[in-house]
């Protein structure tokens, strides 16, 4: 295993020199002609070329003109696919299934989501019982003509009269709240306009609630522009967003801090979280008697800043319990007495353990615990001294996910799926002490015929790691299995198996599904986190490769026959790993990727990720990210992997200039005879509330590329 050092062609001052895209490829596709300019920057004393810098205009009329022509050539390309039809045909036919979103208890009433199976957006229902027959409390699809207008998310008030949710027009992180009284089954005029990874927080009597919103940004400017700025205000109900009080503001000299507001269920307390690039977080508290105090009151620092993650859980009185991964790198739960002296340490309530703690939650005076136990959910209950009371019985290996529930309340609720199991509604009866099935969906496909299997494999440093595997049953280790390969490794965030009909439809169709659960991610705590950020994260790229090369020394696939795929960071993934081994893959899917490690920090929330990637303003950091930058260690005269580039024109998260400038470089450095593509979907964004329809169609042309590319065949009984 081996990662390549950036080779560039270019002058003796070490310049690079980046090609246009034009006329006919090795493969025979006519790709459009890019432009370049010459841009270089001076970074730390190495000049770094960007030919490219004019696509980041990503609303100009050139680059829309741009993106127009390649999509034509994408579309060309795909539609003479003669398997896609059938590919897709058969993803409408699974994908045709009801399904349910997890319970949550609201006053006395429920509420859920469902979707009758092609629906672009699901539909929030409300019942007054778990037996009654719901009516829609919100549908989605009435919101637009074209489905692109999504629920974001809901937060209801204590007594459960209103309801705030969020709206997201085209995938954009930014979302309009509005307010609905459940009661009068109608909105209030009430109207939040620029608001960014933020939910609504209400006060204790319902008389408005808390939010996060950035500045309102330039014209033309919303999808790229830096989001700083970050206010938390508090929206009084019937009054105007322009009266909205601040509680609390970033400093012009950390534009980038932000800030996030609790109110304990009690009501009495007001803790404040506030982190500034950094994963580590401040947690402050003060007694809450109204919105107008917090605003002029002082805050008390209960944990500093900069020595671990700390989430507020509950408390008895000024008893606070926290989930920190403070002198305990997998987690542990801690008391606190916000009035004890200073210098008293706080209680270990639930220690670390051997498994990772992934969330709490106190449901019916107990903590339920969410733990991972080599990447698969286990949830324990404990008393609120500590004590380990029981397991919450799950089907399977697989993930728990959503626990919700009230302190007060004596049933909770959570979902659970697995790769072969769908993701299905449980309540859990803590006086019983047993879960039941609130509602399961049923899927025209026979689990039976596919197995899940747990690997472990040794990456370059010698680290273990595990790998999920996932195919029909009774296949033989041989070399002409069609594998794809699925990474993330960033972000604290655990890979899981999830069920997904198109992870089915590629098993259906003959191949293998692997999930790496690569450094970087959550699935062994802090430490596993921390050994793939900054400097380490090459880490992340070692661990991918070496799954790829496994597979193949195991005799499970070839060379000719892998795939590797990756969303965001994932992306980044893909990207960084077919630059460094494109000798490795036959295709590679690098969707809504970081491909530009020297500029992600200018657009919207790319300051906050400097916390795992590190910051190109920083002369040791830059190097690092130089080294493995996609962008910027494509090669020409390289045969790449045949690869297909997707992002969306409304992503505000990872802005499609990533995506722009990586294929318009690849398409000029490709030697080989593959194909390598840009596929940008419309009035879409990072991913979330993407229509059915869209992801349909997404999918199946992935799945016809993969197919035309490793030489499948769909089988008889596809």
């Amino acid at each position: 295993m081996r990662w390549i050092l950036p080779v560039f062609l270019g002058t003796a001052c070490g310049v690079a020199i980046f090609g246009g895209s034009q006329g006919e490829g090795s493969s025979g596709i006519e790709y459009p002609t890019t432009r370049t300019v010459d841009q270089v920057d001076v970074l730390h004393g190495k000049p770094v070329a960007d030919p490219y810098r004019w696509l980041e205009e990503m609303d100009s009329a050139e680059t829309m003109a741009w993106v127009a022509a390649e999509n034509k050539v994408t579309s060309d390309y795909i539609n003479g696919l003669h398997q896609r039809r059938r590919i897709q045909s058969r993803l409408e036919k699974l994908w045709d299934y009801e399904r349910f979103g997890t319970l949550t208890k609201v006053g006395k009433r429920y509420v859920y989501s469902r979707n009758d199976g092609l629906e672009d957006q699901s539909v929030l229902l409300i019942a007054d019982s778990l037996e009654g027959e719901p009516s829609v409390l919100l549908d989605p699809n009435k919101l637009s003509v074209d489905g692109t207008i999504s629920l974001a998310w809901t937060r209801f008030s204590r007594e459960g009269r209103f309801m705030a949710y969020a709206v997201s027009s085209g995938g954009s992180d930014w979302v309009e709240i509005r307010v609905r009284d459940l009661d009068k089954e109608a909105d209030l005029p009430d109207r939040v306009q620029w608001v960014k990874f933020s939910r609504a927080e209400w006060a204790p009597d319902s008389s408005g609630f808390f939010y996060s919103r950035f500045p309102k940004p330039v014209q033309g400017k919303s999808l790229s522009a830096p989001n700083i700025g970050q206010q938390v205000c508090f929206h009084a109900l019937g009054t105007d967003e322009a009266d909205d009080l601040v509680i609390l503001e970033a400093p012009k000299d950390k534009p980038d801090e932000r800030y996030g507001i609790d109110i304990s269920e009690d009501g009495f307390w007001a803790i404040q979280s506030k982190s500034w690039r950094s994963k580590d977080n401040a947690l402050l508290y003060r007694r809450f008697t109204s919105a107008k105090d917090l605003a002029a009151g002082e805050w008390k620092t209960l944990f500093a800043p900069g020595v671990a993650r700390y989430r507020f859980r509950g408390n008895d009185g000024p008893m606070f319990y926290v989930q920190t991964d403070q002198a305990a790198p997998k987690g542990r739960v801690i008391s606190v007495d916000v009035t004890a002296k200073d210098g008293v340490e706080p209680e270990t309530l639930i220690p670390e353990a051997s498994d990772t703690l992934r969330g709490v939650s106190i449901i019916a005076d107990r903590f339920v615990c969410n733990y991972l136990k080599d990447a698969r959910s286990s949830l324990r209950i404990h008393a609120l001294d500590g004590s380990y009371e029981n397991n919450i019985v799950l089907p399977m290996p697989g993930t728990a996910s959503g626990i919700r529930g009230r302190r007060s309340d004596k049933e909770g609720f959570f979902s659970f799926s697995s790769f072969t199991s769908p993701r299905t509604a449980f309540r859990y009866d803590f006086e019983a002490g047993r879960a039941t099935v609130f509602r399961k969906p049923r899927v025209d496909f026979d689990p039976d015929r596919f197995v899940t299997r747990q690997v472990w494999y040794a990456s370059k440093d010698g680290t273990r790691i595990p790998m999920f595997l996932v195919h029909r049953k009774g296949i033989a280790k041989t070399a002409d299995h069609p594998t794809l390969i699925h990474g993330y490794g960033g972000f604290n965030i655990s890979q899981t198996p999830r069920f997904s009909i198109a992870q089915l439809v590629w098993m259906e169709m003959g191949g293998i599904y692997a999930v790496a659960n690569l450094r970087g991610g959550g699935e062994y705590g802090k430490a596993w986190h921390v050994a793939g950020t900054k400097l380490k994260k090459q880490n992340v790229f070692d661990d991918f490769i070496a799954a790829a090369e496994f597979l193949i020394l195991e005799g499970w696939t070839s060379r000719q026959k892998l795939a590797i795929q990756g969303g965001s960071n994932g992306g980044l993934l893909v990207g960084a790993c077919m630059t460094q081994r494109p000798d490795l893959y036959a295709a590679c899917l690098p969707a809504v990727g970081v491909m530009d490690m020297l500029r992600f920090h200018k657009f919207t929330i790319g300051h906050a990720w400097v916390g795992d990637y590190g910051s190109p303003d920083d002369a040791e950091q830059f190097e690092a990210l130089y080294r493995y930058s996609p962008l910027h260690n494509l090669r020409e005269g390289t045969i790449y992997p045949a690869t297909l580039v997707t992002t969306a024109d409304h992503d505000d998260r990872v802005v499609p200039a990533h995506s722009y400038k990586f294929i318009a470089r690849l398409q000029a450095c490709q030697a080989g005879p593959s194909p390598v593509l840009l596929r940008v979907e419309t009035r879409s964004g990072h991913g979330a509330g993407t229509p059915t329809s869209k992801r349909m169609a997404q999918i199946a042309d992935k799945w016809a590329f993969l197919a035309d590319n490793l030489g499948m065949s769909l089988p008889a009984d596809f």
